[in-house]
């Protein structure tokens, strides 16, 4: 096979792979419906007047994301304890001290426990 062949043959392997990687998740998109708490979270999370997650950080299906904070997905791979996630938006300078710019949502009394953790519910389903 000339070098030329064995390029293109191996990009488009990498073009259906990406295709259908693109295609198994539209169809976990489509099939996955978020609980209430889930629903709760995310509108939380999107809401400017409330948690406001997309000033900072960009998030599946979120408009005009910010880019300070890292992207939010793989959360459950990122922090496989949720608690670990519940206690970084409560207060990030525990973990990340007292120079991180997240607000600490829960020590500032920005968001309740209840709030954070539908936040947390939605957050585990990216």
């Amino acid at each position: 096979m000339t070098p030329k062949i064995r390029a293109l043959t191996q990009t488009g392997s990498a073009v259906i792979v990406a295709a259908s990687l693109l295609m198994a998740g539209q169809a976990f998109a489509a099939d996955s419906a978020l609980t209430k708490n889930q629903e709760e979270g995310r509108a939380i999370a999107f809401t400017k007047s409330e948690g406001n997650c997309l000033a900072c950080h960009k998030i599946a299906d979120g408009t005009q994301p910010g880019n300070v904070g890292p992207m939010l997905i793989a959360m459950k791979i990122r922090f496989p304890n949720k608690q670990d996630l519940f206690d970084v938006i409560w207060d990030p300078r525990k973990k990340f001290g007292r120079g991180v710019i997240m607000t600490p949502f829960g020590d500032h009394k920005v968001l309740t426990k209840e709030q954070i953790e539908k936040v947390v519910d939605y957050l585990y389903t990216l």
